[in-house]
């Protein structure tokens, strides 16, 4: 039996959104982050223009993905 590979859901960064704003969605969009990893990804896509939130099997990373575009926030997904 072969597993199902997982999708990446990629923050992007943008110009519009506060640090805390963006601290703040990513804990209330994607319940398994920690305050401290939700920074670091904020961090990451601050200074590098985007960041991995998690991976995670497909319907999680769309409903993920789906949650931060309602908070305001910039994110896609991709296999791998």
């Amino acid at each position: 039996m072969s597993t199902l590979p997982p999708y990446r859901v990629i923050l992007h960064n943008d110009d519009v959104n506060t640090m805390e704003h963006v601290v703040e969605s990513l804990l209330r969009c994607v319940s398994p982050l920690t305050r401290e990893h939700a920074t670091e990804v904020m961090l990451r896509a601050h200074s590098h223009g985007q960041a991995e939130v998690i991976a995670c099997p497909l319907e999680l990373a769309e409903l993920y993905c789906e949650r931060l575009h309602s908070a305001g926030l910039t994110a896609t997904m991709e296999r791998g």
